[in-house]
């Protein structure tokens, strides 16, 4: 008998829709902002390259087709 691999792991896995993830990666960068205000010169420059890697990413979330 075969067992369920969301029942071995003691959850079931939660479905996120593509929206929800550019939602949350956009209230990621909305959070970074925020910290760079505060932020050291290497903080500061790690923040920039993350917020500008997770726009690439919103990008090609939403050219990507639904499947």
């Amino acid at each position: 008998m075969k067992q369920n691999p969301q029942k071995i792991a003691g959850r079931p896995k939660k479905f996120v829709s593509k929206e929800e993830m550019i939602e949350n990666t956009l209230d990621n960068m909305r959070e970074a902002e925020i910290s760079m205000e505060f932020a050291g010169e290497e903080e500061l420059e790690n923040l920039q390259e993350k917020n500008e890697r997770r726009k690439h990413q919103i990008q090609r979330m939403k050219n990507e087709p639904l499947t």
